[in-house]
């Protein structure tokens, strides 16, 4: 039996949300093993000059406990 936790993440890019998504998953891994999934809780943006100027997510990342 596996025991799993899941931790919160805020995370932000020019680009995309799926670029913001990747970058919350990367910099997670940096620090924590195991990760199984991540689940995108919730999208926003930025607004500047009337223009998107960043895409936000907010992760729950699901990893192993050993």
């Amino acid at each position: 039996m596996a025991v799993m936790k899941v931790i919160e993440v805020l995370s932000e890019s020019d680009k995309s949300w799926e670029d913001a998504t990747d970058k919350g998953v990367r910099k997670a891994a940096d620090s924590i093993k195991g990760i199984r999934s991540a689940f995108v809780q919730s999208q926003s943006v930025t607004v500047k000059d009337g223009a998107v100027s960043s895409y936000r997510v907010n992760l729950k990342i699901t990893f192993e406990v050993k």
